[in-house]
Order: structure tokens, then C-alpha cells, then sequence
């Protein structure tokens, strides 16, 4: 599907060899005019340098021009050189576009530990600048990743009375995902009109319910980061929180993450499933969340999805310890529609469940009987290659 970018948006894309060589691995977002702009960032104690300077621009700026970000190395755990190249680069982006520094904002993704080769970085922001314009936002998706195996975009178009706006974003995922947010870089991009408070609420909203409900391997990044620009080309009436379209604004880029979020999960690495974990009938939505979550992230449930072998005994244990409210004479697990576990005792239909998860999309369904809340987590099974592109990632 070919990817409609919003108005007003300009992109450009080319090779650092920053990790490798022979692929793009740098990309630069332009706004042609003043986009107002929020983001939403890793919560890890150690944060890199770019989630470090975003967080301080965004701290004082409402709005932003450019995002330029590379992928092969994270700018992680590099110290005050590490800040000052995530500084320099944003003045040299600020140069060549004839634009303010603070209206540069940086991502970076990859290896930590290791300092950018500025040598390399410092030329190709020439020539990002030359060719803006000349490369497409699905060319963008493809520069930033790094064990993903495919492209990460999605837009939507939404009507307000009588004016069309877009709403598309690109994002990068495949390992470290994990809760808080969910390892990843996000970039969303629209022409609408949105006040300030009205695009922060929504994102941190959205965040919450997509990209912090998502984990492959329960490891957080560093650099994790969602940013949102909107620079009003559409020429609406500007969305606040309080005004009728603010909720049809917000539902269409929960639409977004949410696709994103089921792409990242699909794209986990080595994973050969989406596996979507349903939790209802809990006694507070936080036990529900907490349900979810852990067997989400357990190694036996994973190891089980990806082995066809419907061991729902592995589930009720999992859920057995997170401390939540339940009796396991009340849990209810079914798999693809088959029900394996009633009254936290078995249906004996474990081998249909089997035959049935031999999909590349498993829905692991939850009632713990236990009151009236639900919620719903993105993962993957867990497989060797897992442990062979962790174990190479370096070398």
C-alpha cells in the first residue's frame, strides 16, 4: 500500500554507512513551516543523548521544523561526547535547512556503547539537505531499521466538516520492546491543526494503550521515542481538547499506533507469530494490565506458542504469580477460539487448540471471573533465531 503523506511534509534519505555498508542509513523529516510538536520518551534510567536533547527542547519549544535520525548506533551510554555529537548534527541540520537549532530534533538507533563515526555523519547531512524532497516517507521506514525486517508505515485520512487531513507515521521495531516504553522509534506526522495541549494529551493517551502495550522480549531501550508534528497545512479550525473533533483526531491516531504496534509484534525477532493476549473479567484494570503482561513477557508461554503446544498450565502460573485477584476455580483460557482451560481445570481439547495454533496469529483469550475490566497486550513467540540475532547483533 503506498503510503500518503500528509501536506507540507518533506523527505529525504541516504547512506552513512553507519553499521553497514551499501544501505541508507540516515533520514531527515522536514516540516515547510512551523509544526507544533509533542513526544513521549523511554522511562529507562539511562537514557541516550538524542531522548536526552529532545526532552530538553521539548521541555521550552511548542514546535519543530525537522527530525533527522540514523539508525546503527543508538548514541547510548557515550557521555558528554555522545551530547555534543547530537548537538553538532542538529546545528549542521539547522545550517544547511536555513532553519533554528531548536527546531531540530534527533533520534537515533542501534548499537549503545559506541560513539557515533561523525566523520561519516557530518558529509551526509549535506547532501539529506540537497536531496530534500526527492525521497518518500516509505523510503524513511526503511532507513531507520534495524533487525526489522520490513517497513514500518500506516496513515489515515480523516474528515472534519468539510476538510480532509492525514494522519501518517513510520516507526522501527524489533527487539528490546518492552513496556515504558515499548523499544522503538515513532515518528508521526500530520497536516491537521492541533493545539499544543490537545496533541500532548493525545499521544500520551494513545502511547499508553498501543506502544505500552506491546513487548517481544520484556527488554527496555534507551532511545525509545515517539514524536508527533503537526503543522496545520490542512487549514481546519485547530482541534483542542475541548472541541467536538479532538476525539475523532485522538481515535485516529490510536488507529495508527495500534497498526504500528501489531507490526512491531508481527516483526519480532525470529518470531514466526502476532500473539495478541486478551485478559477480561479482572477485578481492576491494573490486574488486568498486570494479567496481560506477564504472560505476555513469559518465556515458557512464548517458547509453548512457538512449539504449537496449547500448555495453558503455563498460563494460569504465570497469572498465578503476579499476586492479582482471581481463584483459579473461576479462569476461563481459551486459544483461537478453542477453550482449554474451564474452572482452572482442562476440556481435554488440547491437541484441537494445537492444530489451531499452527497460524501466524494467535489470540489467547483470559477470563479470570473476577470482576468486569479488560485489557488486551502485542507479542510474539519466542524461537532460536531469537537467540542468534541477540547473540551476533555486534559482530
Amino acid at each position: 500500500m503506498k503510503i500518503k503523506p500528509p501536506r507540507g511534509f518533506l523527505f529525504s534519505v541516504t547512506g552513512a554507512e553507519i553499521k553497514y555498508r551499501g544501505r541508507n542509513d540516515m533520514a531527515l523529516i522536514v516540516s515547510e513551516k512551523d509544526a507544533t510538536v509533542s513526544g513521549v520518551f523511554t522511562t529507562n534510567r539511562v537514557k541516550a543523548a538524542p531522548v536526552l536533547l529532545d526532552k530538553e527542547r521539548l521541555r521550552y519549544n511548542k514546535t519543530a521544523r525537522a527530525i533527522i535520525v540514523n539508525s546503527g548506533n543508538a548514541n547510548a551510554c557515550t557521555g558528554k561526547k555522545g551530547i555534543e555529537d547530537a548537538r553538532v548534527i542538529c546545528s549542521e541540520v539547522a545550517r544547511a535547512l536555513s532553519i533554528r537549532e531548536k527546531d531540530v530534533l534527533i533520534s537515533s538507533t542501534g548499537v549503545i556503547g559506541t560513539p557515533l563515526p561523525m566523520e561519516r555523519v557530518m558529509p551526509a547531512i549535506e547532501e539529506l539537505a540537497r536531496k530534500m524532497g526527492t525521497n518518500t516517507l516509505e523510503d524513511v521506514a526503511n532507513a531507520i531499521m534495524t533487525t526489522d525486517t520490513f517497513p514500518k508505515a500506516v496513515y489515515r485520512e480523516i474528515r472534519l466538516g468539510k476538510i480532509t487531513g492525514t494522519i501518517t507515521a513510520v516507526a522501527k521495531g524489533a527487539g528490546m520492546i518492552a513496556p515504558n516504553m515499548a523499544t522503538m522509534l515513532c515518528f508521526i506526522l500530520t497536516d491537521l491543526s492541533v493545539e499544543h495541549r490537545a496533541l500532548k494529551e493525545a499521544l500520551k493517551t494513545v502511547v499508553e494503550r498501543t506502544f505500552n502495550l506491546l513487548t517481544v522480549d520484556g527488554d527496555m531501550s534507551t532511545n525509545d521515542t515517539v514524536m508527533i508534528m503537526a503543522n496545520g497545512l490542512a487549514s481546519n479550525r485547530a482541534i483542542t481538547l475541548n472541541s467536538r473533533n479532538y476525539r475523532i483526531f485522538s481515535k485516529a491516531v490510536f488507529e495508527v499506533c495500534d497498526s504500528l504496534s501489531r507490526m512491531i509484534a508481527r516483526d519480532g525477532e525470529g518470531a514466526t507469530k502476532l500473539v495478541i493476549i486478551k485478559v477480561k473479567g479482572a477485578h481492576s484494570y491494573r490486574d488486568a494490565r498486570v494479567a496481560a503482561l506477564k504472560v505476555a513477557n513469559s518465556l515458557l508461554v512464548k517458547t509453548a506458542l512457538y512449539g504449537n503446544d496449547a500448555n495453558w498450565g503455563r498460563i494460569i502460573a504465570a497469572i498465578g504469580a503476579t499476586g492479582i485477584r482471581f481463584s483459579e476455580q473461576d479462569i476461563r483460557v481459551s486459544i483461537n477460539g478453542i477453550t482449554v482451560a474451564k474452572r482452572g481445570r482442562t476440556t481435554h481439547n488440547d491437541h484441537l487448540a494445537s492444530e489451531a495454533m499452527k497460524k501466524d496469529e494467535i489470540l489467547v483469550e483470559i477470563d479470570l471471573g473476577a470482576g468486569r475490566f479488560s485489557e488486551r497486550v502485542y507479542t510474539c513467540d519466542l524461537t532460536e533465531k531469537y537467540i542468534t540475532i541477540n547473540a551476533e547483533y555486534r559482530t
